[in-house]
């Protein structure tokens, strides 16, 4: 048989190498490596750059030598794979060794054996005042009362009613918040009445008021949000030290821009992106929106920012309508008004024609524009995009390029990330970042060309300037310095700039912390999730077969090999070899409860992990999402529950247990053991990092349920392995099963008294309800810490 071999292609030069040991090395240490690697033109590989490990029919690649990362690092679709975690190649897939498109390797690996709207306008009444009032409260909110004194503030993020302004007996004013989406009192979300000071600012989805002489004063409408980055300074830990990301970056983005980041592989692009997003931390240096620090305060903006990150975040077993419906209803308060808001989504995007196309079946501008779609809904005026135009066709690039510009010209401010280049010219700035995070220029896209002496100003000779800032770090340099000396950095930059008070003391909330909405719209999450998660798992009709049909088949089967055999039935000559094939076959009920609880959980969480991500920052909860998970997988477990009892009473004759009917007794043991693994699944899915690893973590973990059962080896009492038994789901759940079917009532006396030399476990099966109860609650118990352990995961991955 033939072995599974890699090519390495650098610039045309190719090496291949075959894969026939359990692990290999790659890296130009000839003492180290198991390949021979050229000395002079293959300087883009460290002297220890990869292991690669056997695992089943292919290899594990992991950078570096599996504990100290490579210098160029080894790439796919440009994510590093980890030096620890690794990657587990997959036939004909293609990776990069290095980011310099001048100066990289391709990597290939084959295993011959493998089968083959406008933006709405609030309506002029900027000023409110309290003095002299005779109806309170004052109402304030998208449509308030008419009967009362009231301030219209018309948004999607602004409920109905938002908050409302009562007087004391004193005469001091008192605000109380009513919204879904929260109220902000000096920058600070309130949960219970507070008093209104002279000077206090309160914030309202994007509308900003100021409470001063007794009156309230429109002080900001929300509808023009401007961007200004200052001196920002990013430096992370690295071999040598500390590694610049960005450096010294300052620029303006005003309102109404379209502005693209572009430059070289590695030029810091998304890095400056994410933080002028605010999910990225800095060294030194502040974002400010509209003057406020936005790290410090971003839970102010939290509902105001879109954000369309490259990997879709929509389900592609939903329609376009049913993607806006459920995006809707969570981010926007419940009174909204659903038809209309996505009725002006999809004439925005222009997806009107195919509201009730499934996702999966559009193409791929499509799908972006439905993922910008989710994020119009709240009607955002900032909007960041990360290759939107990504693996699009040039005609489908112009199209998405001419859509952003018509969403800059409601008003929006619009900063993306992009390769493609063809189109830049409908951009109002472009950032060209250089090699260590360095601003290499920042103004029109038409005048780049004569800032970097191109031969001429016109647009076609954009790319060679990738190739000039490609020439090392002291091109980079050069051109850096040259900016900031240059009349656009005058110009676009400094004239520009208007950075907030770097000396804000504001108290905020924890920035890591998503707003915290009324329990109210925990238990809505919770509903409109299960929903979304039901329909989702109903639709995927060939994972639901599996999911039930899988067991019952399996139990069918061993009634088949077993045929006139009554594994179950206590015998009428007491033997110890009935009692080992009844406990023979109660481990296989276990394990089949054993793997479809977890192949049905496994990949829950990941396959959805970019969804999650961008939910999760516009206050998505972290109890209403891992509860919709269990929900409709417990409900699945009852489903397979019954057809696992069905199939076991149609194959097998019933034994007769002294304590409780064999129809319930098997029914509660058994959903004990699918839910146990379901929550086992979601934890595991929690910390994988995609759907290959979600699949090869099965194995590793079924083998010590096996191993610790207590059927294949018996575990003296008190010894290391029965501690270690405690841990694993299987023995509690064989206990159960031994227990409920009376395996020692089919045993003669003289192995019960211990004079036979026949071991065996007896208090393991002992039919009593204090085993039933240990063996139940053990169950329970697995199943609450594995959710808590996957609750505390999902809250490590939250980026704010």
């Amino acid at each position: 048989m033939q072995s599974p071999f890699i090519e390495l292609d650098n610039q045309g030069q190719v090496l291949r190498f075959n894969l026939d040991k359990d692990w290999h090395r790659l890296g130009r240490d000839r003492d180290w490596s198991d390949f021979e690697i050229p000395e002079k033109g293959w300087e883009v590989l460290s002297r220890q750059h990869a292991v690669f490990r056997r695992e089943g029919k292919d290899y594990r690649l992991h950078d570096g030598d599996g504990q100290t990362p490579s210098r160029n690092g080894i790439f796919l679709h440009r994510t590093r794979i980890s030096t620890t975690q690794g990657y587990v190649l997959e036939n004909n897939v293609q990776l990069e060794i290095g980011q310099d498109p001048h100066n990289r390797i391709l990597l290939a690996y084959i295993n011959p054996t493998a089968t083959q709207s406008q933006s709405r306008v609030v309506p002029a009444k900027p000023r409110l005042g309290l003095l002299g009032l005779q109806d309170w409260p004052v109402e304030l909110g998208r449509s308030p009362n008419p009967k009362y004194a009231s301030m219209q503030l018309d948004a999607p993020t602004v409920s109905r009613l938002h908050a409302t302004i009562d007087r004391d007996g004193q005469g001091r004013y008192i605000l109380q918040d009513h919204s879904t989406n929260g109220t902000f009192v000096n920058q600070r979300q309130v949960h219970r009445p507070v008093y209104l000071a002279e000077g206090d600012t309160i914030r309202m989805g994007p509308f900003v008021l100021l409470f001063r002489h007794q009156t309230l004063e429109l002080f900001d409408r929300g509808n023009q949000i401007r961007l200004d980055a200052h001196q920002l300074l990013r430096q992370v830990p690295s071999k040598a030290g500390k590694k610049t990301i960005l450096n010294q970056v300052s620029l303006a983005i005003e309102p109404g821009q379209l502005v693209a980041l572009v430059g070289g592989s590695g030029a810091g692009k998304s890095t400056l992106m994410k933080t002028l997003l605010g999910i990225a931390p800095t060294t030194s240096g502040a974002v400010y929106l509209n003057g406020d620090n936005l790290q410090r305060h971003f839970n102010l903006y939290r509902s105001q920012i879109g954000y369309v990150p490259q990997d879709d975040i929509v389900h592609g077993d939903l329609t376009v309508e049913e993607v806006l419906t459920y995006a809707c209803k969570l981010r926007l308060p419940p009174d909204t008004n659903v038809n209309e808001v996505i009725h002006r989504t999809l004439e925005q995007t222009k997806l009107s024609h195919v509201r009730t196309t499934f996702v999966r079946d559009l193409s791929g501008g499509q799908r972006k524009r439905v993922s910008i779609g989710v994020e119009l809904l709240a009607d955002p005026k900032l909007f960041f995009l990360d290759e939107p135009t990504s693996g699009l066709d040039p005609g489908l690039d112009k199209e998405m390029m001419n859509l952003l510009r018509e969403l800059a010209d409601q008003g929006r401010t619009i900063v993306l990330v992009t390769h493609a280049t063809a189109n830049i010219e409908v951009c109002d700035r472009i950032a060209f970042m250089g090699r260590g995070g360095r601003l290499c220029y920042f103004g029109p896209p038409q005048e780049a060309g004569t800032f970097f002496a191109m031969p001429s100003a016109d647009l076609k000779y954009f790319a060679d300037i990738y190739l000039k800032l490609e020439q090392g770090e002291a091109q980079v340099e050069h051109w850096a310095q040259q900016f900031l000396q240059s009349s656009p950095y005058q110009t676009y930059v400094v004239a520009p700039l208007s950075p907030g008070n770097t000396s804000q003391n504001t108290a905020s909330p924890d920035p890591k912390t998503p707003p915290r909405n009324k329990q109210a719209s925990l238990l809505g999450q919770w509903l409109l999730l299960s929903q979304r998660q039901l329909q989702l798992t109903l639709r995927d009709r060939f994972s639901l077969a599996l999911a039930l049909l899988t067991a019952p088949i399996s139990i069918g089967l061993i009634s088949i090999v077993l045929g006139e055999d009554n594994p179950l039935v206590k015998p009428e000559t007491l033997a110890p070899e009935p009692a080992f094939l009844s406990l023979r076959v109660l481990f296989v009920f276990t394990c089949i409860a054993i793997w479809v609880g977890l192949s049905s959980a496994v990949q829950e969480i990941v396959k959805e992990a970019s969804i999650y991500a961008r939910e999760r920052l516009v206050g998505l909860g972290l109890l209403p999402y891992i509860g919709s998970k269990l929900l409709i997988r417990s409900g699945l477990a009852i489903l397979q529950t019954l057809l696992i009892v069905g199939a076991i009473l149609l194959g097998f004759d019933p034994p007769a247990p002294e304590l409780l009917s064999w129809p319930l007794g098997l029914g509660i043991s058994t959903f004990l053991t699918l839910l146990a693994n379901i929550s086992l699944g979601l934890m595991v899915s929690s910390f994988v990092s995609n759907e290959n690893q979600a699949n090869n973590s099965l194995p590793p973990i079924l083998i010590p349920q096996i191993i610790f059962s207590g059927v294949l080896f018996v575990m003296e009492a008190g010894s290391l392995a029965s501690k270690l038994s405690w841990l694993t789901i299987s023995r509690w759940s064989i206990a159960a099963y031994g227990a409920l079917v009376n395996v020692n009532g089919m045993l003669p006396d003289v192995i019960l008294d211990g004079t036979a030399e026949e071991p065996f476990p007896l208090d393991f099966y002992q039919t009593t309800w204090e085993n039933f109860r240990l063996s139940w609650s053990l169950l329970l118990l697995h199943s609450t810490l594995y959710l808590v352990i996957t609750l505390l995961q999902q809250k490590r991955k939250d980026i704010r």
